[in-house]
């Protein structure tokens, strides 16, 4: 999915799947292991693990209770050639809401900890203050995917930001079977919604963001992820060191499916070395 000026990098690992990545080994009560393994040139995508470590909570939660929430800080970077292993804490079963604590670890240190609720399915009112912004249909737009996202494929529609260094909206789709499990399918909007920044319209030739902080996301209604969701990110403010930006993910339909928000280191860019060619 480039965006006309700057190669977005890293490609998807090849050989691998989105259900591969989410289908963790039961190691015993409360503890999973994520064993897919492959070289990569980066830290482990922390999308990936804040997936992982929601699929590991939502195995420890009765089936009719989807997550309507998760709060997950990145402590440590990850090795995307080693396994993961996920402990879950069991903080709460109430009548409508369960509540669990995840840490993913690697070599016995935390490399990610996650808070994440899960709530019974109810009716209820459905509204929407704010629509999803328009975008021409997937469809009518070229081919292209997301980096380092395996099973993904994209769009890019006109950018509401067109001199940002990555774009900032998108359609995305899982192009593997993910089945009818609502879990499943929230991992998989986790593992999407940690792809990009954005911050990027606020990245220069001195400052750029970095690393992710911290990373929410609220699931307002059910999403299919081998469906077409429209990723919208917007940046709201960059101080001490540090960005912050806000999202949503549409569907198709015009309806917001889920909110996110996450905040990133924001620093000088580093020089190139003396060595480096354009």
């Amino acid at each position: 999915m480039p965006d006309g000026r700057q190669p977005l990098p890293a490609p998807a690992p090849a050989g691998l799947s989105l259900p591969e990545l989410l289908d963790l080994e039961y190691v015993e009560r409360d503890l999973y292991r994520g064993n897919v393994v492959f070289d990569e040139p980066f830290s482990l995508f922390g999308g990936q693990v804040a997936a992982q470590a929601l699929m590991a909570a939502g195995r420890t939660v009765d089936a009719d209770r989807p997550p309507h929430s998760l709060h997950g800080y990145f402590l440590r970077a990850g090795d995307a050639g080693r396994p993961t292993v996920f402990r879950v804490e069991r903080d709460r079963d109430g009548r409508s809401y369960s509540a669990r604590r995840v840490v993913a670890l690697q070599d016995g240190k935390v490399i990610f900890s996650m808070s994440a609720s899960f709530h019974v399915i109810e009716d209820g009112r459905d509204l929407q203050a704010s629509p999803v912004p328009d975008a021409p249909p997937p469809d009518a737009l070229p081919t292209g995917t997301v980096p380092r996202l395996v099973s993904f494929e994209a769009r890019q529609p006109l950018q509401p930001y067109p001199e940002a260094f990555w774009p900032t909206r998108f359609w995305a789709r899982c192009t593997a079977n993910l089945g009818d499990e609502p879990l499943v399918h929230a991992a998989a909007l986790t593992y999407l919604s940690d792809i990009l920044t954005g911050l990027a319209p606020l990245r220069d030739e001195r400052w750029t963001p970095m690393s992710s902080l911290d990373h929410a996301v609220w699931f307002h209604r059910p999403a299919r992820l081998d469906d077409w969701v429209l990723l919208n990110l917007v940046p709201h403010t960059v101080a001490g060191g540090r960005g912050w930006y806000t999202g949503t993910v549409g569907s198709a339909d015009g309806v917001v499916r889920a909110s996110i928000t996450q905040e990133q280191l924001y620093r000088r860019r580093r020089p190139r070395p003396e060595t480096e060619t354009a």
